[in-house]
């Protein structure tokens, strides 16, 4: 790490950020935000080519509708971090055809993980004959999740999905097959390694031996 530096919400103008980080001679450049702000980060520094000068832009939070957002042509490239791609298999295109049909384009992560964090609810409810809390809270703790999302996965002591995560890079729109088509499996980082582990984060939840 080379530096770093904080923006208000909202901004409109990264200019400043950005010349920062090109200064800085850094191989990379990591957009730690959200939303419209990606968008605006992740245009502003195309527009001073950071990119054509060799710096790799990444926004791990980035999500689907903000690759689209910002359009292949300045976005290709760009590393974003993802449990969900919805054309990864069948069962995640199945659910994607019903979501599209419904809404009119496929999901986000976020939208695709309430819908299975739901489902998962659901599953532990029956297995446990009630909706108490505690009840429920061990079945899903016990359950393995195993959905279109999320293949052997499990809820960890302290709350916490452990699952695969995905790098993927933006394709070039030479690559595109179609306005959707936006990306593209770099890496699978194993779910035991992409998330902290339990005995360091200090979680109250976690009874202590």
């Amino acid at each position: 790490m080379l530096g770093s530096v904080r923006h208000p919400l909202n901004t409109q103008d990264f200019s400043s950020y950005v010349l920062q980080a090109e200064a800085s001679k850094a191989k990379g450049l990591m957009f730690a935000n959200g939303g419209g702000d990606i968008v605006n980060g992740v245009k502003q520094a195309a527009e001073f080519g950071l990119a054509k000068k060799g710096m790799r832009i990444s926004a791990p939070l980035a999500q689907f509708p903000d690759v689209h957002g910002v359009g292949l042509k300045i976005a290709q490239g760009l590393l974003i971090s993802s449990p969900f791609y919805y054309d990864m298999t069948p069962e995640a295109r199945a659910f994607t055809d019903r979501f599209t049909n419904e809404i009119g384009r496929p999901p986000s992560f976020i939208q695709a993980g309430t819908y299975g964090a739901v489902l998962h609810y659901l599953k532990a409810v029956k297995a446990a004959g009630t909706d108490e809390a505690k009840a429920v809270l061990a079945e899903m703790k016990k359950i393995p999740i195993n959905d279109f999302m999320t293949k052997n996965g499990s809820v960890r002591a302290d709350g916490r999905v452990i699952r695969d995560m995905y790098l993927m890079q933006a394709k070039a729109p030479e690559e595109s097959k179609g306005e959707w088509d936006l990306v593209k499996m770099v890496a699978t980082v194993p779910g035991s390694e992409a998330f902290r582990p339990l005995d360091q984060g200090d979680c109250p939840l976690v009874t202590k031996k």
